[in-house]
C-alpha cells in the first residue's frame, strides 16, 4: 500500500503544477482492496484514517499493482518500467537476496526527485534486492540460512536505497519478519548484526503466523513492533527536515511491512477489532496512516500536502481464505483472486489522493491506472523532464487527480502475475486478456487452501468483459477470437518495443 505526499503552497482546484512540493510516499503491504472500508462496506476491520483521507480526497477504483508479487512491483514503482522488462524481473527476493534489480544508471523516482534539489530518504522495507558480501569480498546473494551466515556484516552493502537515488536509508532487505534476515540497515551497513537464531517459540501461534522462515536475528530487532520502529524513524525524519531544511523539498519513502504476512500487530493493537490477528494488524496500519498525517498537521504542512495511498499488490492467499472462514471478511472483495494471480484481486488495489486545494475532496475516479503512473505523474508535479531511457510504462495522471482529464489517460494496461513474464496479461477499456492458462500464480488445484475456489479450464489463455462479468468467470477467448488477438497483437508490440508509455 502506498502513501504519496506533496507539500506546497497550492492555488484553487484543478491549477496548474506547482514548484518543488514535499512528497512522502508510504508502501503498505498485501493491503486487499477489500480490507478498507472506504472500498468494501463489509470489511470487518473499522479503518477510520484511511476513510478520512479518502473523503478527504480523490479514490480510485480501477488502481492496480504493476506485478501480483511484492519485488517486480516495488522495482516498476521506483523506475517506472514493468519488472518483466529486466533480467530476473520476476524474482521475488528473500534472505540477503539479490543483486538489484535497478541497473546501475538507471533514473529512479528518487533519483527524479533529487536531480530538482530534494533531500530524499527511504524508510521501511527495500525488497528490490542488494548484494551482502563474505569475509573474501565474494558477493553473497542468495536466499536461506546459510546465505546470512555467510555475510560479513562489517563491509558495506551494494545496490541498496542509497546506490538509487536516496540519501538516507534505514530498514529491512526484504520482508522483515519473513526472510531469514532479521536485522535493521541504515544506509548500507547494518549497525547491530544478527546473533542468534530467531526464537520461533516465543512469537505468537495462530493461524496467520507461520510465515516466519528460521532465520538469523539481531539483539534489537522486536519482531512484533518492526511497523513501530519504522514510524518513529520516519517521524525523525519529518521532524528534522523541516526544523533544519525548512526551505528544501524532501521525499520520504515509507514502506511497511503490515500487513504481509506472518500477521503480529504490536501488542497494543492486540485485540482491537473482532477479526482476529489479521484484523488488528489492519487495524494497527490504520493507525500509523493516522500517525503520519498526525504529524504532517503537528509540523503545520498537512494543508499543504498531497497524499497518495495504494498497495503493492492484493492480499495473501491464508488472510483471504482464513478471514473468509473465521470472521466474514473478504480483502479481495468483490473481484476474484489474490496475491500472485492474474485475477483482478491479485492487482487491484487502493488508491487514494489527497491534495488540498487541488484534488477535490470526496471524489472517485474511473480512471485506468498502474503504479508505474506515479514517476511520470511526479514529474509532472515537480516540472522534471522525464529521458527517453526511463519511466518507459509510466503514464502523466495529474489530469486526472486534478479533474481536468478528457477521456481515458491510458490506452491500455500491462500486469505480471507470479510467474513473470511467462504471464501477462493486457487490459484495454473493458476487455482483459490473461495470456497464459490458469491463475498465473497460485496452484488452485494443488493447494489444499485453494481446492474449494478450483474452476477447471484448460483453454490456452483466458479473456473476460469486466463490465459484464467483474467477477472473471465467463472465459470469451473461444468466442470472441478477434478480440484477443487484437490485445494478443498490442501486447507482443509493447514487449517488443521495450515500453507501452509514448516517448517524452
Amino acid at each position: 500500500m502506498v502513501l504519496l505526499v506533496f507539500a506546497s503552497r497550492v492555488p484553487a482546484y484543478g491549477a496548474g503544477p506547482v514548484a518543488a512540493p514535499n512528497v512522502l510516499l508510504i508502501l503498505a503491504d498485501d493491503l486487499g482492496y477489500g480490507d478498507l472500508r472506504c472500498y468494501n462496506d463489509q470489511s470487518k476491520v473499522a479503518t477510520p484514517h484511511i476513510d478520512r483521507l479518502a473523503s478527504e480526497g480523490m479514490r480510485f477504483t480501477d488502481a492496480h499493482s504493476p506485478a501480483t508479487v511484492c519485488t517486480p512491483t516495488r522495482y516498476s514503482l521506483m523506475t517506472g518500467q514493468m519488472a518483466f522488462r529486466v533480467p530476473n524481473g520476476g524474482t521475488v527476493f528473500t534472505g540477503v537476496g539479490g543483486p538489484s534489480l535497478i541497473a546501475t544508471g538507471r533514473l529512479t523516482l528518487p533519483g527524479m526527485l533529487r536531480s530538482k534539489g530534494y533531500s530524499t530518504a527511504c524508510i521501511g522495507k527495500w525488497h528490490v534486492g542488494l548484494t551482502f558480501f563474505d569475509n573474501e569480498g565474494h558477493p553473497v546473494n542468495a536466499g536461506g540460512l546459510d546465505a546470512v551466515r555467510r555475510v560479513d556484516f562489517s563491509r558495506r552493502i551494494q545496490g541498496g536505497p542509497v546506490d538509487h537515488g536516496f540519501d538516507f536509508f534505514f530498514g529491512t532487505a526484504c520482508c522483515p519478519t519473513t526472510d531469514w534476515l532479521y536485522a535493521f540497515i541504515e544506509n548500507d551497513r547494518v549497525p547491530v548484526p544478527p546473533t542468534r537464531l530467531v526464537d520461533k517459540g516465543s512469537l505468537p501461534k495462530h493461524a496467520y503466523a507461520n510465515d516466519c522462515r528460521p532465520g538469523l536475528i539481531a539483539p534489537d530487532f522486536p519482531m512484533e513492533e518492526v511497523d513501530l520502529v519504522f514510524l518513529k524513524r520516519s517521524r525523525e525524519f519529518l521532524e528534522k527536515h523541516v526544523s533544519q531544511s525548512p526551505g528544501k523539498p524532501f521525499f520520504l519513502f515509507h514502506s511497511t511491512q503490515a500487513v504481509h504476512l506472518p500477521s503480529f500487530p504490536a501488542p497494543q493493537f492486540k485485540g482491537a477489532t473482532k477479526a482476529g490477528p489479521h484484523g488488528d494488524f489492519i487495524h494497527e496500519l490504520d493507525w500509523i496512516v493516522g500517525e503520519l498525517l498526525a504529524t504532517l498537521e503537528r509540523l503545520r504542512i498537512a494543508e499543504n500536502t498531497v497524499v497518495i495511498l495504494t498497495s503493492d499488490n492484493g492480499p495473501e492467499v491464508t488472510s483471504v481464505v482464513q478471514m473468509r472462514s473465521d470472521h466474514g471478511h473478504d480483502g479481495a472483495r468483490p473481484w476474484r483472486g489474490m496475491k500472485r494471480d492474474a485475477w483482478e484481486g491479485g492487482h487491484r488495489v487502493p488508491l487514494i489522493v489527497r491534495w488540498p486545494g487541488k484534488v477535490k475532496p470526496g471524489t472517485t475516479s474511473s480512471q485506468l491506472t498502474g503504479l508505474t503512473d506515479v514517476m511520470a505523474t511526479v514529474a509532472s508535479v515537480v516540472g522534471a523532464d522525464l529521458p527517453n531511457l526511463a519511466a518507459e510504462d509510466s503514464f502523466n495522471m495529474l489530469p486526472a487527480w486534478l479533474g481536468t482529464a478528457e477521456g481515458q489517460i491510458r490506452p491500455f494496461l500491462i500486469q505480471q502475475a507470479g510467474g513473470g513474464a511467462r504471464t501477462l496479461s493486457i487490459r484495454r477499456g473493458d476487455w482483459k486478456l490473461m495470456d497464459h492458462n490458469g491463475s498465473g500464480g497460485n496452484r488452485y488445484d494443488a493447494s489444499p487452501e485453494l481446492k474449494p475456489y478450483y474452476r477447471p479450464d484448460h483453454a490456452p489463455a483466458a479473456l473476460y468483459n469486466l463490465a459484464a462479468d467483474p467477477g472473471e468467470t465467463n472465459n470469451l477467448f473461444d468466442t470472441r477470437p478477434d478480440i484477443a488477438r487484437e490485445l494478443k497483437a498490442v501486447l507482443e508490440l509493447s514487449k517488443s518495443s521495450g515500453r507501452s508509455a509514448p516517448k517524452p
